[in-house]
């Protein structure tokens, strides 16, 4: 092989290798600046779809690992509560939940769904001063709350492996979420509060038209096939959530129906009207559910109380029907003027 020949050759190598590095470069750069492949940053939450929602949370593509075994025992504690931990587990030891209600019943589409109190980012919100108890408390704490109220329970062992299931999975959960914790479709849909008070007779036309075909007319739901969980969850009676919950105010429980109910419905394509939701959730507040155990333990500093708590004591004089069902701009504005607090619920 002469010179000019072995010349030619070395240069066409020198040129492939150099468009070679070329459109890896581009290919790198394209990956980097449109679809942010290599950013170690947070995903944009306010730009997320549910459809990628959902497939960032499919427990099916977890593996074998110890960590993912303990994640999908937490999913399935999550979604099949009662089954684990409810009344009839068959371990009386292990009867934490009082009623056969599921985290998922509230917590929609595994925790995931916007606007339905999604858990995606909570494991960074903790440790977190609440009101509720006047001080800062851990995740564990806040789960056992949900225990005591919405599952009209006890508390359970913080170092058990329930408990500890739990919170792997909010963890998993939680693992995309910003630094803060604050995401998109954190807690529930704002609702322009009526400046009246509830209509109960509108509540349960809305109830009766919108409501019953899925939680019955009589409120109690429909049990999954299993018979351990609900489909759809009861509203009122024995096998609801408490007084305690936070579901029994009006203001909350009207922003969470707004933007979920009837199922199915997104929070960017609501069904009901702020009134329709406004009057059905004072409807369904109204009726007969437990009573949580020493009621007046909560709040230790009463002014921190949502107005629309439904039971006392209050730091004000209005009345208990009042706090239970408006109308509550009257209370908001005591509160800013006596005690220059903002209440929103």
């Amino acid at each position: 092989m002469d010179n000019e020949t072995k010349y030619l050759i070395r240069k066409l190598v020198r040129q492939i290798a150099i468009c070679c590095g070329l459109m890896v470069l581009t290919i790198v750069l394209t990956l980097h600046f449109h679809f942010d492949a290599f950013s170690k940053d947070p995903i944009p939450w306010e730009e997320i779809t549910l459809e990628l929602i959902e497939s960032k949370y499919d427990i099916s593509l977890l593996d074998n690992s110890k960590e993912s075994i303990a994640i999908k025992f937490g999913h399935d504690l999550f979604i099949n509560t009662p089954k684990f931990i409810g009344p009839e587990n068959g371990d009386p030891n292990m009867v934490f939940a009082g009623n056969r209600l599921s985290c998922n019943n509230c917590h929609l589409q595994a925790g995931t769904k916007p606007f339905s109190g999604s858990l995606i980012g909570i494991i960074n919100r903790f440790p977190q001063f609440r009101g509720r108890e006047n001080k800062i408390g851990t995740i564990e704490e806040r789960i056992n709350g949900c225990m005591e109220r919405s599952m009209n329970g006890r508390t359970m062992p913080t170092d058990g492996k329930e408990m500890q299931a739990f919170v792997q999975y909010l963890t998993w959960l939680s693992r995309f979420a910003p630094e803060d914790g604050k995401i998109f479709g954190q807690g529930f849909v704002k609702v322009e509060i009526p400046e009246r008070a509830v209509n109960l007779e509108h509540g349960k036309e809305v109830y009766t038209a919108t409501c019953n075909v899925c939680h019955g007319i009589d409120g109690q739901g429909i049990k999954s096939a299993d018979n351990y969980t609900y489909l759809y969850p009861p509203l009122w009676g024995d096998d609801s959530f408490n007084n305690g919950a936070g579901m029994t105010r009006v203001i909350t429980a009207a922003r969470f129906i707004k933007g979920n109910m009837p199922f199915g419905i997104t929070y960017d394509e609501p069904r009901l009207s702020d009134e329709e939701a406004y009057d059905v959730a004072g409807y369904i507040n109204q009726q007969k559910r437990p009573l949580k155990t020493n009621p007046e333990k909560d709040f230790p500093d009463i002014k921190k109380k949502p107005v629309s708590t439904p039971y006392p004591p209050y730091a004000d004089s209005f009345s208990i029907d009042q706090h239970q069902l408006g109308p509550f701009q009257p209370i908001m504005a005591f509160y800013k003027q006596e005690y220059n607090i903002v209440k929103t619920k």
